[in-house]
């Protein structure tokens, strides 16, 4: 049994007995703590939405360092980066640097498929180039994804994988140690065939998903990850059990279905809690999986330092 299953039933009693138990939290619960900002802005394509921001903990380094990706419904207009400032800082504040990505969503031109997997795989490379001017240690990246940004964390770990000529092929990707995927919606076939779902996620993964072509008819493949050949990256899904947006069982689906490939990623479910929680400091669900993010890294855990 590996180290994180041995420790995730204490953490997951700590984090929880220090929560209190109330109803799910909402974004502007979220929105209105002051909003901490990053050490830099760096641009890793031309598009005036194609940049990371990198947060830098305290001293000379070398630092560990999180891909932070964040969600939206795949809509630039329903989120940014900026929903992920606040779990980045307290990353920073344990000691781990981040790089917190935009991206084209599929409401902006150049946006879909491929681009907005063309400028997540853009910004990965561009971390694994910056690392040694910022004292990052780039050879043990943990990626972490939210809602949406699950799905494109998944993706990019199994990006190494992806064959053939068409425009995600890559020769020399970034290699991902492990991923989380936090509330993610990780399967674009069953999100295009349930139309029921919030921010019209349906219409959002088919665009996502890209056409099918003489050339490229299967559409899955190259851009969802059940569907996707699989790397040797470790997959980390927490979610929380009042989720509404991205409720358990959508990572336990996509659990059974790379079973049956072989692969077993990690599951773990936080009651009581939703979809804002997993990414906000103080909460039972971003404990949890903070401690674990410090894990993954081979960090000896710690409490996020104070100004």
């Amino acid at each position: 049994m590996s180290f994180l299953r041995r420790c995730i039933p204490t953490i997951m009693a700590a984090a929880i007995s220090a929560a209190a138990f109330a109803a799910p939290m909402q974004w502007s619960d979220l929105a209105s703590r002051p909003r901490p900002e990053p050490s830099a802005r760096l641009a890793y394509g031309k598009s005036d939405l194609q940049f990371a921001e990198l947060w830098l903990p305290p001293g000379q380094g070398p630092f560990p360092v999180v891909m932070a990706i964040h969600g939206g419904c795949w809509r630039t207009g329903v989120a940014d980066r900026t929903v992920m400032n606040w779990m980045a800082d307290d990353l920073a504040r344990r000691g781990i640097a981040v790089w917190n990505v935009e991206y084209r969503g599929v409401d902006r031109p150049g946006g879909g498929y491929p681009g907005t997997y063309q400028d997540i795989a853009a910004a990965g490379d561009a971390l694994r180039r910056l690392a040694p001017l910022f004292r990052l240690k780039a050879d043990r990246i943990v990626v972490v994804g939210h809602s949406a940004g699950g799905h494109l964390g998944l993706w990019l770990a199994a990006r190494p994988a992806i064959a053939g000529n068409g425009p995600l092929r890559a020769q020399r990707p970034v290699a991902i140690n492990s991923v989380f995927s936090l509330g993610g919606v990780p399967d674009l076939e069953a999100e295009i065939a349930d139309r029921s779902r919030p921010c019209d996620l349906s219409a959002g993964a088919k665009a996502m998903a890209g056409p099918m072509t003489q050339l490229r008819p299967d559409r899955f493949r190259d851009t969802s990850p059940p569907a996707m050949v699989q790397g040797g990256a470790k997959q980390i899904l927490v979610n929380a059990a009042e989720d509404k947006i991205a409720p358990p069982a959508m990572a336990a689906a996509y659990a059974r279905k790379l079973a049956a490939k072989g692969v077993k990623p990690m599951l773990i479910t936080v009651p009581d809690e939703g979809h804002v929680e997993l990414i906000a400091p103080g909460s039972a669900a971003w404990n949890i999986t903070a401690e674990l993010i410090a894990a993954e890294l081979d960090m000896t855990p710690a409490k996020p330092r104070a100004d």
